[in-house]
């Protein structure tokens, strides 16, 4: 058994999401704040029936003005709840453990449905002991000129809630039918599901709960060796609570005794023996590796200590391997870096909290449900990679036939790219923050959609490059390595603000940008693509009407325009050409394709900014702008005319001119030679010639500008394109980013939802 999909409601920024999650692992993304970790509490909250854990501040902000709504007595309202539907993938072999959830004895499916709410006892009750205690209070107060000197609490309804939720909210337990559900797993209309009755004495909770065990490995892990601290815990003590609840202690305890008396060297060697399997797992992880210590459990000699503190048995460090029956010199566990004590802690306490699921002599639950809360903390790329690869041999049920029906389901929150990067796009849910609320996204049904070879290219272009993507707060499609270079200079010069978010720039080149449309536009994302118009010999229109209307004439004389290599290269199609040649197109297909969806160059410098933008309809939708080069006003020698350069680097040359041509920047190699005695025409033609020369190395041209970083201008198309995009995710507000005066709740909301962006 494990979950087939979830439903969250009113929790949170989790206002209404649905989560599907694989059978195997699912991987939580998104940007801070996006309600990942808020997914994983209200799981454990519902499973494990913690009625007491939930407070006001857990209900979603938009249902707060429900309760001043209710409390003011408008019809037709109720007290919020907070829900969640688990829909269960079950086997045959496990329906006699389901049987209260099936919604008919005829049923056939392989999906059984719950549903949990923490829900009023009696909204109307609630509301009228809240103003008797209102009422009550005000009485008790001194009042002068008829009003009372001091307002006591509680205020409102809210407030009154706050303090007493325990009393006046509980969980109720419901059996979902599946065939009411369409495949977003949305009730039909009118549809009421039928109250859990578990029969034999058992509640809703123990039914969830002998079917669900959830643990968490919580993102704070204090893995600190300081001397007390009451949240502060080093290795050897969680080794040692692992050995004192996990492990057969019977006989282990007693040989440790008699190791004790005989000599250290049995003991140490009983320990070994003890944590043997635990260190071969974590050899799984590459650990310890060629050039790291290894891992040992010492016995400091105390027999009524050990293993019950960090006194009586320290983890040590061991500096090289054991040679001719002598150990090598051996270090405490404090004297190692932060990266192995998490990698170690985070193994040893899921194979603690999975030795006691298997342990469970009754009623072991039919599902063993893990969250991991960002594993990579501390960790180097590679060992991250390796960790999320083999956690799920680490957790591995064993083989025999009784325990076909057990299975363990892991769900990790991640912000670490590497670890997308070794799962791909199959496990990834991607919490898209709005407002106030979030959006959970289905990476493996958006994959499953897409068709060949276009998924092939995506998901081998992210899972190399770039899976930074599902957490920034906005995408920067660029056209090669040139301008992802120079890009953090240019956001410096032009639009600073930009500085102080987090942008994921996808080098994509104009043949391929297209490519990311549907990608972009299923996370929702604002996106600035910045690209070459990148102009080539077109089919003279006249010529092209006469082919498509049979002219044999026409035809031949097309055909003698496409001749051999040798040809004036002015006539050829598709060949690179000045922006400004006559019937000129372009080759970015991302520009035909996408954004301005033109092609003929004097139509895509005519486009207007309406054009080159793709608007956001609703709120979930993305928003796109597309950057390109346009026609600017070029000086040289008191000559002046309109130029459009073709790529970046000519498109820089033409607006930093006279700067490009100075003898001290010939390392950037646009400096045309006796280029004071050239006419302006003249000296545009070179530049183009000369980026398009072989001879012109680009990645050259922008580590030397790199190092030039006073006395030119970002190209415009560039610049105004970053100023858009700062605009969108980073505005300049006038207005302080937090409340000065005293708010209620709502109007907090609705000022932090303006002052910061979507």
């Amino acid at each position: 058994m494990y979950i087939q999909a979830l439903r969250i409601r009113n929790f949170r920024r989790l206002k209404d999401v649905r989560i599907d999650t694989a059978a195997d692992i699912s991987i939580f993304v998104g940007s801070n704040n996006s309600g990942k970790t808020s997914a994983t509490h209200v799981i454990q909250m519902f499973v494990e029936g913690a009625r007491e854990k939930f407070s006001i501040h857990d209900f979603s902000v938009d249902t707060w003005r429900e309760i001043d709504r209710f409390e003011a007595g408008e019809e037709g309202l109720t007290l919020p709840t907070i829900g969640i539907d688990l829909w269960l993938h079950v086997q045959p072999t496990d329906l006699h453990r389901v049987i209260n959830l099936l919604p008919a004895l005829t049923f056939s499916g392989t999906t059984v449905g719950i549903r949990i709410e923490f829900a009023p006892i009696d909204a109307d009750a609630t509301r009228s002991k809240f103003k008797e205690l209102r009422t009550s209070l005000l009485a008790q107060v001194e009042h002068k000129d008829g009003k009372p000197i001091h307002d006591p609490t509680p205020h409102t309804l809210r407030e009154y809630l706050s303090t007493r939720l325990r009393e006046e909210y509980e969980l109720q337990y419901f059996v979902l039918d599946r065939a009411k559900f369409n495949d977003d797993y949305v009730a039909e209309a009118g549809y009421s599901p039928v109250l859990l009755a578990t029969g034999n004495g058992r509640s809703g909770r123990e039914l969830l709960r002998s079917l669900i065990k959830v643990n968490i490995l919580h993102a704070q892990r204090h893995l600190a060796d300081a001397e007390g601290g009451g949240r502060a815990e080093d290795l050897s003590r969680r080794l040692g609570r692992f050995y004192q609840r996990s492990l057969e202690q019977s006989a282990s305890d007693f040989n440790a005794m008699q190791a004790l008396a005989d000599a250290e060297a049995q003991l140490n060697r009983h320990l070994k023996q003890v944590f043997e399997s635990t260190l071969n797992q974590l050899g799984e992880l590459g650990y310890p590796g060629i050039a790291n210590p290894h891992l040992l459990i010492k016995s400091a000699l105390n027999p009524e200590l050990i293993m019950k503190n960090t006194d009586g048995t320290k983890v040590h460090w061991a500096l090289g391997p054991t040679e001719d029956g002598v150990e090598p010199p051996t270090l405490p566990d404090q004297y190692n870096g932060l990266g192995y004590k998490n990698l170690i802690y985070m193994v040893v306490e899921l194979l603690d909290k999975h030795a006691q699921w298997q342990s469970a002599e009754e009623d072991r639950p039919l599902l063993h449900l893990i969250f991991i809360e960002e594993p990579e903390a501390h960790l180097h790329a590679q060992l991250q990679q390796v960790f999320i690869t083999k956690i799920l041999d680490i957790l591995k049920i064993g083989e025999d036939e009784s325990e076909e029906n057990y299975k363990s389901q892991v769900v990790v929150t991640t912000h670490s790219a590497h670890i997308l990067f070794e799962r791909g796009f199959q496990p990834i849910r991607y919490f898209r923050r709005g407002g106030r609320t979030s959006e959970i996204l289905n990476l493996s049904a958006y994959y499953a959609g897409l068709k060949a070879p276009t998924n092939e290219f995506l998901a081998r272009y992210m899972k190399l490059t770039h899976c930074d993507l599902f957490f920034a707060d906005a995408a920067v499609l660029v056209e090669g390595n040139v301008e992802r270079l120079l890009l953090p200079l240019m956001i410096d010069m032009a639009a600073p603000r930009l500085k102080s978010c987090y942008l994921s720039v996808l080098e994509i080149g104009g043949a391929f940008g297209h490519l990311f449309k549907e990608l972009i536009e299923f996370l929702g994302m604002t996106a600035l693509i910045i690209t070459d118009i990148d102009s080539v010999h077109g089919t003279p229109v006249v010529e092209a009407e006469a082919v498509e209307g049979g002219d044999a004439t026409a035809e031949a004389a097309l055909d003698d325009n496409q001749g051999d290599d040798d040809d004036d290269e002015a006539g050829k199609p598709g060949q690179a050409c000045m922006v400004g040649t006559p019937d000129a197109v372009t080759s970015n297909q991302a520009l035909v394709k996408w954004l301005p969806g033109l092609e003929r160059i004097e139509d895509l410098l005519g486009a207007g900014q309406n054009a080159r933008i793709q608007p956001r309809m609703t709120p979930d939708q993305s928003l796109v702008c597309v950057s390109y080069q346009g026609q600017i006003e070029v000086t040289w020698n008191g000559e002046t005319q309109k130029f459009c350069g073709r790529t970046l680097e000519e498109a820089f040359a033409l607006e930093n001119l006279t700067w490009c041509q100075d003898e001290a920047r010939k390392m950037l190699g646009l400096c045309i030679k006796r280029a004071a005695k050239l006419s302006l025409q003249e000296i545009a033609e070179r530049i183009y010639k000369r980026v398009q020369s072989n001879s012109f190395k680009k990645t050259d041209f922008a580590l030397a500008l790199l190092a030039q970083n006073e006395g030119w201008t970002v190209p415009s198309y560039i610049k105004d394109g970053l100023q858009w995009l700062e605009k969108e995710i980073a505005p300049a507000n006038d207005k302080p980013k937090y409340p000065t005066k005293n708010v209620t709740p709502e109007e907090v909301g609705e000022e932090l939802a303006e002052a910061v962006p979507a």
